[in-house]
C-alpha cells in the first residue's frame, strides 16, 4: 500500500477575491486561532460546499458551516465578521445538519446587501480546523469562481495512531458549575480561544452541558454543542496536568473566553496577574542551573515543546566547469528559477515577510554580486563553484562591518545564496517540516525558511546566532512565534526530542522542565490566549486610564499595507512611519513620484483625522546606500547619520520634502527630523522645508527624534522651534551608556530602563510641556509593559509601538491610575540603576 500523502483540492464556495487570513478583522480568524485557509471577498450570494463530504455542523444562526470529508478533515465556512449577532437574519439554509454533500452543491443563501449593513465584514473564511490531520497547504490568490476554482490544496497527514483508554491511575479532575457568559454562546471567535487553550495542556478535556460531553481541544465539536447564554458548563481533564488544564479553562470560560462584550455591556473580561505559582514557570530556575540557557529576546511569548535540531545537508559542487558560455547559461537559468520561487513565495506572504522577500530579489539582481560569480567562471569554474565563492565573499564583508544592523543582512545573502546554489547542484530544498509541539533550534534560522514555517506546528524558535534586529526574528514576531537569539551553544547539543520551556521574552531555554514548571507554563500559556483575546476585541477602544487621563496609541510602520493593519488593529495614528524602507535594497535613490505615492497610500489608509509622522531618511556610515557613497568611518555610529546626511544632500531632503507636502491634503501630516543633537543641525533643516512649504502653498508639522543627549539636555531650546518631539529610545539608551545594543554581550546592559534614560525623558517632557508640545516614545520601551506605568507617570502623551502590540498596551492603559503611575515615577527617579528600576516596577505591575 502507498505511503505517498495525498492531496485533495478544496474549491470555492463562493466568486470573488481571495484574501490571505491575516488581512481579516478578527483576530481568531487572522491569527489562525480557529484554523488555516483563506478569505474570499465575495461577489455571489450561494454558499457552495468546498468539498464532498458530510454537513456535521450548521450553526443555528447559519452564518457558519461544517464539512468533514471522507478523509477526516473538517472544513469550516463562516460567512462574514461577527455575523452571528444577526441571529439568522438575512441567511437561508439549503442544507440539514447530517445532509451528505458533494462538492459545489448549495448550502446557504444570503441577502449580501443586509449583511453588509449590519456585520463589520462579508469576508468569508474556509478554514481547516482539525490541522492534526493535514501535512500542509497551498493556498491560491486571485479572482475565483464559485464551484469551479481551487483556492486550497490540502496535503493529509498519515493517519494518527488510536490512543487506547487512559489508564485508571491518571488524574482525573472536574469544575464546578460555571454559566456562560456569552451572548451567543460558544460560537466560532470563544471557541477558537478556548480549544487554543486546551491544546495547551496534555490531558484530555471535555466540555460537559448535563449528558453532553465535547472535545475542548476541537472547534468543531466546542460548536456542536450548540451552547446558548447561561448555560451550565463544566470541565473535565484525565491526564497528568488535569488539575492545571480544569483551573485555566474554568477561569477562561467564566469570564467569557475572550469575548468583550460577554459580562456586561463594553465591559473586558479582566485577565489579572499571573499567579505566583504559575509566574514560577518564566523564571524556572536559577541563574547557575544548568538546565537553563541564556540568549536574548527575538520575539516574547512562552512556550513548551520538543526539541528539533534544524540540520541541514551540505551541497557539493564541482570546481572545474564545461567552458565559460555553458556554466553562464547554467547560472543564468538558476538565477531566474530562483527569483521564480521567491516570488510564489512572496505571493503567499504579505508584512514583514513580503519585504524582506523582495530584498532577496533585489539581492539577485544585485550587479555586483552577479559580476563577482561571472568573473569566477572566467578561470574555468563552474558555475556553482564561482556563485558559492561571489555570496560568500560578499557576505563575509557585511559580516566585518561595524554596523550590526549590516553584520545580520550577511544572514539574508547566505539565504539567497544558499537557494541559489541548490538549484545549480541540483538539490531540492524542501520548506523545513516537523511534528506540532516543535521548538527548533539551529545556529541559525534563514529568513526563507522562518517565513515557511508552519505556526501550527512550530511553537518556538531558538538559535545562537542572530540577533533582535535579524529579519527571522523580525519574522517571528510577525508570526507571533516565541523566540530566543543568541543562546548559549549548548542548546546546540540538546538531543531531539527533549522537553523543553523556551521563554522568548526573558531570553531563556529550559531543558527538561519538571512537571510543576510544565504545569505553571501550561496555566500561563492559556491566560495569555485569553489575554491577547480580550485585548483584541477591545482594540478600538480609547486608551484611558481609571482616573480618566487619555493617552494617544500610534503605531510604529514602514508601509501602507502595516498602517491598513495599524487601523485595524486600534491604531489611533501613526508615530513613525520609517521613510528610509524606500531608499534600502536599491540601486538608485526613489525619485519624487514614487516617495509621493507611498506617502499617500499611508496617508490614505489613515484618513485625515488620524496623525501621520513621517521621519525623514535616516541613513548613514551603519546603514550605507550603494548609490549614496559615504567616505569610511572608524565610528559610524558618531559620523555621519540621520539629518547629517540630509544636510550634506540637501537634494535628496529637498525631494523628499516635496514628496511628504504633496500628501498633505490626505492627512493630518507631521515632518520629524532623526537624530538631531544641535539647534543649528534643527535650523538648517527647518530653513530648507520652509522653503519647500512656500513654494507648495501647502505646510506641515514639525517634529524632532530625541535620540541623543544632547538634543535632551537643550530641549528647552529645541521646543521653542518645534511643534512636537519623539524620543527614540533605542538610539538614546546607547548613547546615554556608551553600549552597542546590538552586541552580545552588552545589549542586556543596555537597558532603557536605566536611571540615566529615563532622566533624559523626564527632562525632554518638562521642557516640551513648559512650550504647550506634546511628546511621545516611539522606541523599544514604548511597547514594554513594565516600562508604561513610569512613561505615563513621566507625562507622556503618545506612544508608538509596532502593530502587533497596539491592542495589549492599550488595555494595560486602561487598568492603570495616572495618578499612582506618577507617583511611581516620582519613587523611582530616586533608584540608583537598572535593575533596581526593574525590580520595582515589577512589584508595581503585580501589585
Amino acid at each position: 500500500m502507498s505511503t505517498v500523502p495525498r492531496r485533495i483540492g478544496l474549491v470555492a464556495p463562493l466568486s470573488g477575491i481571495l484574501v490571505p487570513l491575516e488581512l481579516v478583522p478578527d483576530p481568531v480568524f487572522a491569527q489562525r486561532t480557529v484554523g488555516d485557509g483563506v478569505s474570499i471577498d465575495p461577489t455571489s450570494c450561494d454558499v457552495l460546499a468546498p468539498a464532498a463530504g458530510l454537513v456535521t455542523l450548521l450553526h443555528r444562526a447559519v452564518h457558519a458551516l461544517a464539512i468533514t470529508t471522507d478523509e477526516g478533515v473538517e472544513i469550516l465556512v463562516h460567512i462574514g465578521v461577527d455575523t452571528i449577532g444577526l441571529n439568522g437574519k438575512g441567511f437561508t439554509a439549503r442544507v440539514r445538519q447530517g445532509d451528505r454533500v458533494v462538492a459545489g452543491q448549495p448550502l446557504i443563501s444570503f441577502d449580501a446587501d443586509l449583511i453588509a449593513r449590519s456585520a463589520p465584514s462579508l469576508l468569508t473564511q474556509v478554514l481547516v480546523t482539525n490541522r492534526e490531520r493535514i501535512r500542509g497547504m497551498t493556498v491560491g490568490t486571485g479572482l475565483v469562481d464559485a464551484g469551479r476554482s481551487i483556492i486550497l490544496s490540502v496535503e493529509l497527514a498519515a493517519a494518527a495512531p488510536v490512543k487506547g483508554t487512559p489508564p485508571a491511575s491518571e488524574a482525573t479532575a472536574v469544575s464546578a458549575d460555571i454559566r456562560l457568559p456569552n451572548r451567543q454562546g460558544l460560537h466560532a471567535r470563544p471557541a477558537a480561544v478556548l480549544a487554543a487553550a486546551a491544546k495547551a495542556f496534555r490531558a484530555d478535556i471535555r466540555l460537559l452541558r448535563g449528558a453532553e460531553a465535547a472535545n475542548a481541544k476541537s472547534v468543531t465539536a466546542i460548536l456542536l454543542l450548540a451552547t446558548s447564554p447561561n448555560d451550565v458548563i463544566r470541565v473535565s481533564a484525565t491526564g497528568p496536568d488535569a488539575a492545571a488544564a480544569v483551573s485555566a479553562l474554568a477561569e477562561l470560560l467564566a469570564s467569557g473566553s475572550g469575548e468583550s462584550q460577554a459580562a456586561g455591556e463594553g465591559s473586558v473580561p479582566a485577565v489579572g496577574p499571573v499567579p505566583a505559582a504559575a509566574a514560577a514557570a518564566i523564571a524556572p530556575a536559577g541563574p547557575n542551573d544548568p538546565r537553563k540557557l541564556m540568549g536574548l529576546c527575538a520575539s516574547p511569548g512562552l512556550a513548551l515543546g520538543k526539541v528539533a535540531q534544524v540540520r541541514r545537508a551540505v551541497i557539493s559542487v564541482e570546481e572545474q566547469g564545461a567552458g565559460v558560455e555553458r556554466e553562464r547559461a547554467h547560472l543564468d537559468a538558476a538565477l531566474a528559477r530562483g527569483r521564480q520561487q521567491i516570488s510564489v513565495q512572496k505571493a503567499v506572504n504579505s508584512g514583514a515577510a513580503s519585504r524582506i522577500l523582495d530584498a532577496h530579489l533585489e539581492l539577485l539582481a544585485d550587479p555586483e554580486l552577479i559580476d563577482l560569480a561571472v568573473a569566477g567562471l572566467a578561470g574555468g569554474r563552474s558555475a556553482g563553484y564561482a556563485w558559492r565563492e561571489a555570496y560568500s565573499s560578499y557576505a563575509e564583508r557585511l559580516e566585518a562591518l561595524a554596523s550590526p544592523l549590516l553584520r545580520e543582512r550577511a544572514g539574508d545573502v547566505r539565504d539567497v545564496g544558499g537557494r541559489v546554489l541548490g538549484l545549480l547542484a541540483g538539490v531540492t530544498t524542501a520548506p523545513l517540516e516537523f511534528a506540532p509541539g516543535s521548538i527548533l533550534i539551529a545556529d541559525e534560522l534563514t529568513p526563507s525558511e522562518t517565513a515557511s514555517l508552519d505556526a501550527g506546528r512550530v511553537v518556538g524558535l531558538c538559535t545562537s546566532g542572530g540577533g533582535p534586529t535579524s529579519h527571522a526574528a523580525i519574522l517571528a514576531r510577525a508570526l507571533g512565534i516565541p523566540a530566543v537569539c543568541g543562546v548559549d551553544r549548548a542548546a546546540l547539543e540538546l538531543a531531539d526530542g527533549t522537553p523543553v520551556l523556551l521563554d522568548g521574552t526573558g531570553g531563556t531555554l529550559l531543558e527538561d522542565p519538571d512537571e510543576t514548571q510544565v504545569a505553571a507554563a501550561r496555566v500561563v500559556i492559556g491566560r495569555l490566549v485569553a489575554q491577547r483575546q480580550s485585548e483584541r476585541a477591545a482594540a478600538s477602544e480609547p486608551a484611558v486610564t481609571t482616573d480618566g487621563h487619555r493617552i494617544e496609541i500610534a503605531a510604529n510602520v514602514g508601509t501602507a499595507e502595516e498602517a491598513v493593519a495599524a487601523v485595524a488593529q486600534g491604531g489611533e495614528a501613526v508615530g513613525l512611519l520609517r521613510s528610509e524602507l524606500l531608499f534600502l535594497d536599491r540601486d538608485t535613490a526613489p525619485d519624487e513620484r514614487e516617495q509621493a505615492d507611498a506617502y499617500r497610500a499611508v496617508a490614505a489608509a489613515l484618513g485625515r483625522e488620524r496623525k501621520l509622522v513621517i521621519r525623514t531618511l535616516d541613513v548613514g556610515g551603519d546603514k550605507p546606500l550603494p548609490y549614496l557613497p559615504l567616505p569610511p568611518e572608524q565610528n559610524p555610529f558618531l559620523g555621519l547619520r540621520g539629518i547629517r546626511v540630509s544636510l550634506e544632500r540637501p537634494d535628496l531632503l529637498r525631494s523628499q520634502l516635496r514628496a511628504i507636502l504633496k500628501a498633505a491634503a490626505l492627512s493630518d501630516i507631521h515632518v520629524m527630523f532623526p537624530m538631531i543633537a544641535t539647534l543649528d543641525e534643527l535650523r538648517a533643516a527647518r530653513r530648507i522645508l520652509d522653503e519647500e512649504q512656500r513654494a507648495s502653498g501647502e505646510s506641515v508639522r514639525v517634529g524632532v527624534m530625541i535620540e541623543v543627549p544632547s538634543a535632551a539636555l537643550t530641549a528647552e531650546h529645541l521646543a521653542r522651534e518645534v511643534d512636537f518631539f519623539s524620543i527614540g529610545t533605542n538610539d538614546l539608551t546607547q548613547y546615554t551608556l556608551a553600549m552597542d545594543r546590538g552586541h552580545p554581550k552588552l545589549a542586556p546592559l543596555a537597558d532603557a530602563l536605566h536611571p540615566a534614560v529615563l532622566r533624559l525623558i523626564s527632562l525632554t517632557v518638562e521642557a516640551a510641556h513648559r512650550h504647550g508640545k506634546w511628546v511621545g516614545v516611539c522606541g523599544g520601551i514604548a511597547a514594554e509593559p513594565l516600562a508604561v506605568p513610569v512613561l505615563l507617570g513621566i507625562g507622556v502623551d503618545e506612544l508608538s509601538v509596532p502593530v502587533p502590540a497596539i491592542a495589549a498596551v492599550k488595555a494595560l492603559v486602561r487598568r492603570l491610575s495616572l495618578r499612582l503611575c506618577q507617583d511611581l515615577a516620582r519613587e523611582v527617579a530616586g533608584l540608583s540603576t537598572a535593575g533596581e528600576v526593574r525590580a520595582r516596577l515589577a512589584q508595581f505591575g503585580r501589585g
